[in-house]
């Protein structure tokens, strides 16, 4: 009798330990996919919280760019992924919330994927060529209105943030002016400052380098409070216009059924990165603000999500905007 029960306690014992190692999470590498190509902000913002968050999850975080269609092969490969903690989606306002409104989604941005966290809020900046007269927000108001039609507002695409911010300005000031797409925010701001263009709505980490040395004008930031980077460059609520918001942000999603537990192991690494002062610092230096610690959970992420599902797809469809 003896040796038998010995053996089903080595077992029991050995048995054991195959289950708490099968359970201990990550135990290989993770890969956060990027809808986009490399090197635009989703894919820059990406891999410095890739790089931080491996020292929290003890595993690498490999950076996976899967593009095309606007964003939405990559963010449907990590809908239709299993929801085991080892596929994630870095997105953004343009591939989480607007897609829905311009695109036949094969999955649904809500329900099929589960919030992480809010990583980075970066709201645009209002950029006009130095061949414009007006110094002010103000003044480029009232000089639209007294030029209907003959202003030009450049854009990286339909559907695009800056479009969509070209929108929402005509909206909330009668005013009515050419919305020009580009190929990129780059060329658009290009032309921004060779004078082909008026003004366009960008990024900070776009525009700052040329708003300092004088190439155009910044008249102001499409956000509730001052830039870090940029704190001389009033907000559009001080600057004569309240509530024009509109902002690039950047969030992190695994896939639906993902367990509560492994959400919250990858909260805590996010939180972990965005605690990090080289990692703020890198943030800062590309005009993203980091949200405040309340905000970074996946509640909030959920709430910020279908908050500007709610603000943007009205205006997306009485736009007419849709895909080509």
């Amino acid at each position: 009798m003896r040796n038998p029960l010995l053996a089903a306690v080595l077992a029991a014992i050995v048995a054991g330990i195959g289950s708490a190692s099968a359970e201990i999470y990550p135990s290989r590498p993770i890969t956060m996919i990027v809808p986009f190509a490399v090197g635009g902000p989703n894919d820059t913002i990406a891999r410095i919280m890739a790089e931080r968050m491996r020292a929290s999850l003890g595993q690498p975080v490999i950076v996976e760019n899967v593009g095309g269609a606007a964003g939405t092969i990559g963010v449907g490969r990590v809908a239709r992924a299993p929801g085991d903690g080892y596929t994630l989606s870095f997105g953004s306002l343009s591939s989480h919330v607007l897609n829905g409104a311009i695109y036949p989604l094969p999955y649904d941005l809500l329900s099929d994927l589960e919030p992480i966290s809010l990583v980075a809020d970066g709201p645009q900046v209002i950029v006009a060529s130095k061949a414009v007269p007006a110094r002010n927000l103000r003044e480029l108001i009232a000089w639209l209105k007294a030029n209907p039609n003959k202003a030009s507002e450049g854009h990286p695409g339909l559907g695009s943030a800056a479009h969509l911010a070209g929108i929402l300005l005509q909206k909330e000031t009668g005013t009515r002016f050419q919305l020009v797409p580009y190929r990129g925010a780059g060329p658009a701001f290009q032309d921004v400052i060779a004078g082909q263009i008026d003004m366009t709505m960008t990024s900070a980490a776009t525009c700052l380098p040329q708003v300092r040395a004088g190439t155009v004008k910044a008249l102001a930031v499409m956000g509730k409070s001052r830039l870090a980077a940029a704190p001389d460059i009033p907000t559009v609520d001080e600057a004569g216009l309240p509530g024009l918001y509109s902002s690039i942000w950047f969030g992190i999603w695994a896939p639906k059924g993902t367990p509560s537990d492994l959400i919250a192991r990858l909260n805590g690494a996010v939180i972990d990165a965005l605690a990090d002062p080289t990692v703020r610092q890198r943030l800062a230096d590309l005009g993203q603000e980091i949200p405040p610690r309340e905000q970074q959970t996946p509640q909030a992420l959920r709430a910020h999500q279908r908050a500007e599902i709610e603000k943007w797809w009205p205006i997306v469809k009485a736009a007419n905007v849709k895909a080509d």
